[in-house]
């Protein structure tokens, strides 16, 4: 049986430290599926996958992207991350802010990765986060009197001596 774990962290190697779209579709079976599940994006075959690697995800990260894993849970079929991604919105990024230039601002945000695996290679990949989250960090989403917390979200999934009654106050 794979370490889908191993297979995991090297398909994101591929895409974030080699930023090498043709080998990370090498870690994937014939016709895999991406879909970052708030804005749509992503690919449903090999050539429209290549395609979106390639022109709009690997090139648009900005340069200060940290991404620190919370947790991993490995099954027979799928290993979930939760994430805590950073960066500072300095560049277009058309798989998360389809249309949106960018606005230079910080941006910290939880989000979930679950992959699903095939004969030893990635068949999917289902992407989730809060849009309305990351959409009131750059300053496109007036969040007064709406329960939207923003980037304590990751404050919060990180830092166990803050009491969430105080996390929420603040955001509020």
């Amino acid at each position: 049986m794979p370490d889908l774990g191993s297979l995991f962290d090297q398909h994101v190697a591929l895409e974030f430290e080699a930023k090498d779209a043709d080998a990370t579709m090498e870690t994937m079976v014939d016709h895999p599926t991406v879909i970052h599940v708030p804005v749509l994006t992503g690919g449903r075959n090999t050539a429209e996958l290549h395609k979106f690697y390639r022109e709009s995800f690997i090139p648009a990260w900005p340069e200060d992207t940290v991404v620190e894993q919370v947790s991993r849970t490995v099954g027979a079929e799928r290993a979930v991350d939760e994430l805590i991604i950073r960066f500072t919105h300095t560049v277009e990024m058309p798989f998360w802010l389809p249309g949106i230039a960018p606005t230079g601002c910080r941006v910290e945000i939880p989000l979930v990765v679950v992959m699903g695996f095939e004969e030893g290679k990635v068949a999917s990949e289902h992407i989730y986060w809060d849009q309305a989250s990351l959409l009131s960090q750059i300053g496109l989403l007036d969040t007064t009197n709406l329960p939207i917390t923003g980037g304590t979200q990751a404050q919060a999934l990180v830092d166990s001596d803050i009491a969430l009654n105080e996390l929420i106050a603040a955001a509020g």
